[in-house]
């Protein structure tokens, strides 16, 4: 099983351990196009700094993440399992996880990133600013931008196996299962289920939708289930407490689309 996460838009400051090795991280066949968006980035933020400011959509109260974004190349790594933060990260709670939950979260997650293209967990990075929706001056819009190299390493990855894909549609750009490979990836999405009037409404809410599908991803490894497809993994979510529905897919070659729905926000 891949499980393909979006990156926090916040994150942790970055370690002290050694600095970026570009050619450790996973997915080497990325490595050359992550080495053209860290030089880009690094050279705009090393320069103009209102301008670097407007490129990557900065507010004043985040004018210190040019500096930092500057010192990539030399800056201190940790994990990015450490690095990612926020909702979906919080509940996700890596750092909690047994020692057998966390080899299948090393295999199995990969991280998107304007930055870095796609990461493991494992795969030690410095704390940067660059999301996909970022326009570099001379590598244009990062969404667009990463779709050549990933449509050869993302297949790769994803083996013969289950694809749960929870990334947010900016992330969705930069890669989209097509053919064999989407007939075995479901997309997830969070409903908040209420009786109103006697009348069930259903409503999609940003904020839980993160922490849930966290919590979705830390149920699967700690119990250390192993969907193959995405019928098994309606009937493992089952399983795990969750109120699954599927339409199935919507035709050849097209991924599956589960909705959980939920009926307390918390």
């Amino acid at each position: 099983m891949l499980v393909l996460l979006p990156p926090s838009e916040g994150k942790a400051s970055s370690g002290r351990g050694a600095s970026l090795r570009l050619e450790s991280l996973s997915l080497p066949g990325l490595t050359g196009a992550r080495e053209a968006v860290l030089d880009e980035l690094v050279g705009l933020c090393e320069g103009d700094e209102d301008k670097a400011c407007e490129v990557l959509g900065l507010s004043e109260g985040l004018r210190g993440e040019v500096a930092k974004n500057a010192a990539l190349r030399t800056a201190g790594t940790r994990p990015a399992g450490e690095i990612y933060t926020g909702v979906l990260y919080d509940a996700l709670d890596l750092a909690s996880l047994d020692t057998a939950a966390k080899r299948r979260a090393a295999r199995s997650l990969l991280v998107f990133s304007g930055l870095w293209g796609a990461v493991r967990v494992t795969d030690r990075i410095p704390s940067y600013r660059c999301s996909m929706g970022v326009k570099l001056p001379g590598l244009g819009a990062l969404g667009a931008y990463w779709r050549t190299p990933m449509a050869a390493a993302l297949p790769e990855a994803a083996g013969d196996g289950l694809v749960l894909d929870l990334r947010s549609s900016a992330y969705t750009a930069a890669w989209k299962p097509r053919g064999e490979v989407a007939g075995r990836t479901a997309t997830v999405r969070v409903l908040h289920s209420q009786i109103v009037d006697g009348v069930e409404k259903r409503s999609v809410v940003s904020h839980f939708n993160k922490a849930t599908k966290g919590r979705i991803v830390r149920s699967l490894l700690t119990e250390g289930a192993a969907p193959k497809n995405p019928g098994q993994l309606v009937e493992a979510l089952r399983d795990l407490g969750h109120t699954v529905e599927t339409a199935g897919p919507a035709g050849a070659g097209r991924s599956w689309s589960l909705d959980v729905v939920v009926t307390e926000i918390h």
